[in-house]
């Protein structure tokens, strides 16, 4: 590389020559999908696009388009090729301001006369983001320059660091002086920071026992929240506002355009800044975050009963002041006397200053129970380093090994074809749970992660499966299955199939799986469990109690380095059996007795006989006493926030992990005085209310086709031609009649849902990120897989983590 640009002859076009090496850096969006670019290549060819599609199952849409080129009697491939590297990146910038399809099928046809098979084939690669050549940013920069990956890596424009750093270069970096400032980078080059150009953000890695943190962070910690939120950069200068995701790409604008009016307010002397953040949408009731995904599904109500609420956690820029050399503690006293609170709308994020082990393990414990996503850990000293993962990330199921996390005993009910190196085989996999009431299979989550490559290759023969290609009409009739779950292939006797422990950060419940909506949040095959079949898996029932007891039943004596028994408190460590649990995580071997009628949170439960321990546990919902329904509403007379559940835990000694403190202040969010109103019904009003229930399900009977799709209130929810909801989670029956966003069901749910059935509007990356990231065991760059949305959602890759 180093000759290659001292050659007199290529100097001018080394930036050029760069840009199409690292297309992912290059920031263009192509509108283009693998199957969009089969339905116009089929076009353009004039080739079967059936054809071209059972193709792109091997998992190479470049491939599949080059094949199909190379035998077309409509249009030749060139024998040499005649193109310029100037033409091709022409091509690329017009292609990318093209959203129709007919502009851009004449586009493809100004250039294809003059490609070879393979020239195609890599401006196909070129506009998926991946050349496929194993070699990154890193791998090219470092080429160029010693320093050039370091100052990629805070500034994010290519181009302006290649001016930098070449050689015999005279050429002006496009940034003005005053919008930028100059860093010093351990080798002694002065690297770039500027305003309005996003920079790398410090990231954090999984930290797997207090020990490990202790060792990390030997000055000290701050422990912060870790907030479940969506990660934005905001970049102000003087009245205008820049706000980047975590993949530095431009945030949507109904997430953040409020910001605006509260910034200048929140840093009344801060003419210039660049802060840390995360977003989250907060109840306005309750002053309690939403769940993850709900910024992209509420975009159409506009928030109503909910505010976008900015969490600002650090600051790297201040009035022309960088403060990435400076320590976290600086940074954090900076943010402290600069910032003034907006409630609900600019926060400070929580943190809390910790140098002892055992302070350590009773803030995670607490946090954890308080059902809080965890902690991000940060030394005390330590510099703000973009794109290094210095800092440390505390969840339950990364803890003890997983012993901590939420698993299931699932069966494998169905699987997709893999992209990438996977293409063309099983991969990605359907598990679910039998319901024996109603005698189906229900849908629970997919799974890609967890097997390597040896024992995937062997899967490809010893699962029996039957392809139908995503086709519902042709899902077997023991199988529940939403439009979106429907696999390529499925079962041919799901009573055959193996069963595997599936293990993940969390339990949810959105409504897009059959098995009660309840799914597993970022699943992974832990286990192989060959000495189980379908009988001893977790059924419905069993799925159920653990979903409900995902929270409370997390032995915190492991983290708190206590085992007395006599000491665990029961609202700690949550059983149901008169046996006491041996195991960490919930056990999935025993059968969950029926008589306990037990449901997850919002499934209606109904008991003739109430005792005293229930009444308590279902405290605040409807119970039955003797022949009349008592109804309970709390009403809150002022709204509790996260600081006010920070102050506990700062407060709380050891001793006090073990009361019903926090969790009544977390659970309830309000003030000693609750006003309790009770209204009494009569049983007949009850049952009379469930005849009308029975009488329009019996209704409903003669149309149970699916033709629409909604997501209400974050659930998904389908809908047959008369605008009837089909399907939903107990207790939230959506109303009827058809929503004005509602879609019409189409082969294409890809569009709809990432890979951990997560509504699009919250993290905008296909699923092979996921995939190549877990096989490297590295998190890739996001750009190569970013999904470009219909009209209603932003065009750009978004992610949450911090």
């Amino acid at each position: 590389m180093t000759a290659f640009l001292n050659h007199q002859g290529f100097k001018s076009d080394i930036v050029l020559w760069c840009k199409l090496l690292l297309p992912q850096a290059a920031k263009r969006i192509y509108n283009l999908q693998s199957k969009q670019l089969v339905k116009l290549f089929s076009r353009i060819l004039l080739q079967d696009e059936n054809s071209m599609l059972e193709n792109l199952e091997q998992g190479d849409i470049a491939e599949t388009i080059r094949l199909f080129f190379e035998s077309s009697t409509a249009v030749k491939a060139s024998p040499k090729s005649l193109l310029t590297i100037q033409e091709v990146d022409k091509f690329l910038e017009f292609l990318s301001g093209l959203t129709k399809e007919d502009e851009q099928m004449h586009h493809f046809k100004s250039i294809i006369d003059k490609c070879t098979g393979n020239d195609l084939k890599m401006i196909i690669r070129l506009i998926k983001h991946d050349l496929r050549i194993n070699a990154g940013p890193k791998h090219i920069l470092n080429a160029v320059h010693e320093d050039a990956f370091k100052a990629f890596q805070v500034s994010m424009n290519l181009e302006a660091v290649l001016q930098r750093f070449l050689p015999s270069t005279s050429t002006p970096s496009s940034t003005s002086p005053k919008e930028t400032t100059l860093l010093t980078s351990p080798g002694g080059t002065k690297i770039a920071l500027s305003l309005m150009t996003p920079v790398l953000p410090m990231l954090a890695e999984a930290c797997k026992s207090v020990e490990m943190a202790m060792k990390k962070c030997c000055n000290g910690m701050f422990a912060e929240i870790k907030y479940d939120g969506e990660r934005v950069q905001v970049h102000k200068k003087g009245i205008e506002f820049q706000y980047f995701s975590r993949s530095l790409k431009p945030v949507m604008a109904h997430k953040i355009r409020h910001f605006k009016d509260y910034i200048p307010k929140a840093f009344p002397d801060g003419d210039d800044l660049i802060l840390d953040s995360e977003i989250l949408l907060i109840d306005n009731k309750t002053s309690k975050p939403l769940p993850f995904g709900s910024l992209g599904v509420h975009k159409k109500s506009e928030f109503k009963d909910a505010n976008v609420c900015l969490f600002v956690f650090d600051c790297i820029y201040y009035n022309g002041e960088v403060l990435i050399n400076k320590s976290m503690k600086e940074r954090r006293q900076i943010l402290k006397s600069r910032m003034t609170e907006i409630p609900n709308r600019i926060m400070l994020s929580e943190s809390q200053e910790v140098h002892k082990k055992k302070d350590l393990a009773e803030m995670i414990a607490k946090v954890l129970k308080l059902g809080l996503e965890g902690l991000v850990l940060k030394d005390i000293k330590s510099k703000y380093e973009p794109g290094k993962r210095h800092w440390l990330k505390v969840k339950k199921d990364y803890l003890f090994g997983g012993a901590m996390a939420d698993s299931a005993d699932l069966v494998v009910l169905g699987a997709w074809y893999g992209t990438g190196q996977k293409g063309g085989m099983m991969s990605i996999f359907l598990m679910g749970c039998y319901d024996s009431d109603a005698d189906k299979w229900l849908t629970v989550t997919k799974v890609h992660s967890g097997h390597d490559d040896a024992m995937l290759e062997a899967l490809q023969n010893k699962l029996d499966m039957i392809k139908i290609g995503k086709d519902p009409a042709k899902v077997p009739k023991w199988l529940r299955a939403n439009k979106p779950m429907v696999p390529d292939f499925v079962a041919r006797d799901p009573k055959k199939q193996p069963v595997w422990e599936i293990t993940g950060a969390e339990f949810t419940n959105q409504g897009v799986h059959t098995a009660d909506g309840i799914s597993i949040r970022f699943p992974r095959v832990t286990r192989i469990r060959d000495d189980k079949d379908w009988s001893t898996a977790t059924n419905l029932n069993e799925l159920r109690e653990l979903f409900r007891r995902s929270s409370d039943c997390l032995d915190f004596s492991i983290l708190l380095g206590t085992n007395n028994s006599d000491k665990k408190d029961p609202k700690l460590i949550a059983s149901t059996s008169s046996t006491p649990s041996t195991s960490s995580t919930p056990s999935t071997s025993g059968k969950i007795d029926k008589e306990k009628n037990i449901s997850p949170k919002g499934v209606k439960v109904e008991k003739t006989n109430v005792d005293d321990d229930d009444k308590e546990k279902t405290k605040g919902k409807i119970k039955i006493e003797g022949r009349i329904r008592v109804k309970k509403e709390f009403h809150i007379d002022q709204p509790s926030t996260s600081r006010q559940i920070m102050k506990e835990i700062e407060t709380c000694g050891e001793e006090n992990v073990k009361t019903e403190k926090i969790l009544d202040l977390f659970e309830a969010s309000y003030d000693p005085d609750i006003k309790i109103k009770e209204e009494a019904t009569p049983i007949e009003n009850l049952e009379h209310e469930e005849s009308i229930i029975k009488n329009e399900s019996d209704s409903k009977k003669d149309d149970t086709s699916a033709k629409y799709y909604s997501f209400v209130n974050n659930d998904y929810i389908e809908y047959n031609e008369r605008g009837s909801p089909l399907n939903w989670i107990d207790g939230r029956k959506p109303r009827k009649g058809l929503p004005s966003d509602a879609r019409p069901l189409t082969d294409n749910m890809e569009d709809v849902l990432d890979f951990h059935d997560i509504p699009k509007s919250a993290r905008h990356v296909n699923s092979s990120w996921v995939e190549e990231s877990a096989a490297s065991s590295e998190m890739k760059d996001i750009c190569p897989y970013a999904v470009t949305l219909a009209a209603d959602y932003c065009n750009c890759p978004c992610s949450c983590t911090h």
